[in-house]
């Protein structure tokens, strides 16, 4: 069975993303030193440019480190981290230790509508020959049901798509809709932090709070 890392960044640790309005340079340190940390080659970090879809790359050694137009990587390779960024979307991270197989979702509120966990899991079914008992999943620090206010409309899709017990007053519970996901598909060792990301004062970015925050990342290894 193969040992598996999971790293949740912080604040503390530094913005994660190219993306947001930070120099290149202070985010390559702060890779650099988050693989020193935990131990981890930063020269095969696997990372995505995440559009809010449902995109599902397997990756490889032979995959280029920015994985384009993608909300969720997958890997069966040792020594090839994969990383998803965040701040308020629920970064997922699925396991399956008897294959040697992982996944790290990025699980807004788009890619959820697009039920890309529950996608994700099944790629890792039938193309790694994985087995829905030996999967388990571990929904990270992200905005939760007490803080997530969305439309009217929004809520409508919710209630309609999913029940009314997703939505109270316009706070939709994004994490229960990916649990709904993959228990509709027979998984249930899940793992959900109670940490909204918004109010729980963590050391955790919070785009809701900041529009100009960074991002923090989970980091998977096998």
């Amino acid at each position: 069975m193969d040992t598996i890392k999971m790293i949740i960044t912080t604040k503390e640790d530094g913005n994660m993303a190219y993306h947001v309005n930070d120099l290149k340079s202070s985010v390559d340190e702060n890779r650099l030193k988050i693989s020193q940390k935990h131990n981890f080659d930063i020269s095969k970090l696997r990372y995505m440019n995440q559009v809010h879809g449902d995109n599902i790359k397997i990756v490889d050694f032979s995959s280029p480190l920015l994985i384009d137009n993608c909300d969720a990587l997958i890997t069966k390779e040792k020594d090839l981290p994969i990383m998803v960024m965040v701040a308020d979307c629920i970064p997922i991270f699925l396991k399956d230790s008897v294959k040697g197989v992982i996944a790290v979702v990025h699980a807004g509120r788009n890619s959820t509508f697009l039920n890309i966990v529950q996608k994700t899991a099944l790629k890792m079914i039938k193309e790694l020959d994985c087995k829905k008992e030996d999967i388990s999943v571990y929904l990270g620090p992200s905005i939760q049901k007490c803080c997530y206010e969305v439309s009217h409309e929004l809520e409508d899709i919710v209630i309609k798509s999913y029940g009314k017990e997703f939505s109270q007053n316009r706070y939709i519970d994004l994490q229960g809709i990916n649990v709904k996901q993959l228990n509709d598909i027979g998984i249930f060792n899940i793992e959900i932090s109670n940490i909204c990301t918004k109010c729980s004062n963590k050391p955790y970015f919070s785009y809701r709070n900041d529009k100009d925050c960074g991002r923090f990342a989970i980091i998977a290894v096998l």
